[in-house]
Parts: C-alpha cells; sequence; structure tokens
C-alpha cells in the first residue's frame, strides 16, 4: 500500500487548539453564572438559617414572657456573661448542648463552647474554622442587635436602644417602632480585627461618630483576628452588632503599616464597672452588595450596602419613634 493512501484519524495542531480556545470561552461564559448560583443557594440557606432564630426568639418570648437578655452582669460589678445565642439553644433543638451550661459560672473557659452551632454560621463565610487553640470558642456569623452606638453603663445600669441590651428582657410590647420595622440580628464575619479598651468614650450621652475615621481617634489596643470567635460570649464584639455605620462599611485602621478594616468598643461590657460601653460593629458579610437582617416580626431581609445611615440607624432602635420604608 502506497504511503499516500495512508489515512490518518485524529485532530490536527490547529484544530486542537481552536477545540481549546473554545472550551475556554465557554468556561469563561459560564463560570461567571455558576458563581452567581452558588451565592444565590448560600443567600437562601443564610436567610433559612437567620429564620430559625427568629422563631427560636419568638418561641422564647411565648414561653417565658421575654426575649433573652444580651448578658447579665450585676450592675457596679464585672463578669463574663452569657450570650443571646446560649439561651437559645433549647429553642433551635440544641438541648444536648445547651445542658452542658451552668448559667450561674463565668462563661469564660467554659469546655461546651468549643462546639460548632451550624445555624451559627453562613455558607458563605470563608474562616468556618476552630480558632488556634483547640480549647478556644468556636466562631459565628450570626449577631444580635445592641443599638446604634452606647450599648452599657455599669453604674446606672442604662443599656442602649436596640433589642437587646445587659441585664435587660425586652418584650415585644416594649418595642413600639414595630417589631417588622426593627432589627433582631445580622451578620458579621469572623477573625474581624478590633480596637479595644482604650476607654474613650468615657461619659454617657455621647453621640455616634459620623465617620469610621472618627473611631481611631478614641484609642485601644489593636487586635488581630479577635473579634466573632466566641459564640458563647455576651460582649457586643462577639456575638453583637450595631448600627452605627451600614452594613459592610470599611472602618479603616492601620497598625504596623497595614490596613485592616476594624470593629470598634470601648470598653468590653462586663470588663469595667465604672467605664461606659460605646460599640462601632458593622454588619458585614461575603454576600454580593448587603447582609441579611433578621427583623424581631421573623421575617428577613436583605440589607444593601446603599441603605442610608439614617434608615439603617432607625430599623436598629426598638423605641425611636423613626418612619422607615422599604
Amino acid at each position: 500500500m502506497s504511503r499516500s493512501k495512508i489515512q490518518r484519524s485524529g485532530f490536527t495542531l490547529i484544530e486542537l487548539l481552536v477545540v481549546i480556545a473554545i472550551l475556554s470561552t465557554l468556561i469563561a461564559l459560564l463560570l461567571p453564572a455558576v458563581q452567581s448560583a452558588r451565592g444565590a443557594a448560600a443567600r437562601i440557606q443564610c436567610t433559612n438559617n437567620l429564620k430559625q432564630w427568629g422563631l427560636a426568639l419568638h418561641n422564647h418570648e411565648t414561653v417565658l414572657g421575654h426575649l433573652p437578655t444580651q448578658g447579665d452582669v450585676p450592675i457596679g460589678r464585672t463578669g463574663d456573661p452569657w450570650s443571646v445565642q446560649t439561651k437559645l439553644l433549647p429553642y433551635l433543638e440544641q438541648s444536648n448542648l445547651g445542658d452542658l451550661i451552668n448559667f450561674t459560672q463565668s462563661s469564660d473557659g467554659q469546655a461546651m463552647a468549643v462546639n460548632k452551632v451550624g445555624f451559627l454560621m453562613c455558607p458563605s463565610e470563608i474562616n468556618d474554622h476552630a480558632q488556634a487553640n483547640p480549647t478556644s470558642p468556636y466562631p459565628l456569623n450570626y449577631l444580635v442587635n445592641t443599638g446604634t452606638w452606647f450599648v452599657y453603663d455599669p453604674v446606672t445600669g442604662m443599656s442602649g436602644d436596640g433589642v437587646f441590651g445587659i441585664n435587660r428582657k425586652t418584650r415585644f410590647s416594649e418595642i413600639p417602632d414595630g417589631t417588622s420595622n426593627t432589627l433582631g440580628m445580622s451578620e458579621g464575619k469572623t477573625f474581624t480585627p478590633i480596637l479595644r479598651d482604650g476607654g474613650k468614650p468615657s461619659t454617657t450621652a455621647v453621640n455616634p461618630p459620623n465617620t469610621p475615621a472618627e473611631l481611631a481617634t478614641y484609642g485601644g489596643t489593636f487586635k488581630l483576628d479577635a473579634g466573632h470567635v466566641e459564640w458563647i460570649d455576651a460582649r457586643s464584639i462577639q456575638s453583637g452588632f450595631n448600627t452605627t455605620f451600614t452594613p459592610n462599611t470599611k472602618n479603616l485602621f492601620t497598625s504596623g503599616g497595614k490596613s485592616y478594616d476594624i470593629d470598634f468598643t470601648s470598653r468590653r461590657e462586663g470588663k469595667t464597672a465604672n467605664i461606659p460601653t460605646y460599640t462601632a460593629v458593622t454588619a458585614r458579610s461575603f454576600h454580593s452588595g448587603g447582609v441579611n437582617g433578621l427583623m424581631m416580626d421573623g421575617s428577613v431581609r436583605f440589607m444593601r450596602d446603599t441603605v442610608q445611615q439614617q434608615i439603617w440607624r432607625a430599623l436598629g432602635t426598638r423605641a425611636g419613634g423613626e418612619i422607615t420604608s422599604e
């Protein structure tokens, strides 16, 4: 048989390159759609998680006649209070874990805290893992609303304007702004850098800052990867958020030549008997364009980053008398 009659099967180099180019183009076109679908699925699951917390809050109020306190610390004393999230465990079918808690003891150093509570983690969180110290509490994403800016005064016992406060057992009847107009919970990112315990503002009745740049002027100790890492801890910097700034606002602070997006607390609740606590703990998420917010009527809304500051703060108060719109 002559060589001219030999037939070869398969692709030529040019044909192979054309096929690769076509496949690459298709992948480039499909990848955003796949990522969008994954993001939408994560948001739906996050919404469902928050609805479970909303149901738990309503059941707690029905059974006991009030919502859980943010934490419990005797006026004029110090202590390590237990979070709202720990008190809701029996209403989330987590009684086995809840039974391990002795609420008469300090929350600090409790062995049960290393357990992960699935309902407290958003599926879009990229740092869903335990802390480096294997005996430390597990982190969390879902946080309770402690108000606009002022949180607690250990001298008078006065708490902030959010739904949850230190030693305060709020009833639904004490939310005159309306449960559909008041935030109960929202999201935060785990391992958030924080600026804490500078002791300023040192008096009550201090207005909230208008810009994140003002936070640095209050000072404090910078601590990396320290916020929202202890799901049992009642302090705002761990299990709470407030509405000082709108969702996903960058609160930039420079340390060691690097810039970090921080949360702020003037003095941690329960760590002092005579200095008030102010916090700027921003709602954050890995969702595109905003965060999920649980309203006190049990509904969940997607709160966009573009929400006006005055509207966001109005949603954070339980009795501010503001009028908000969709």
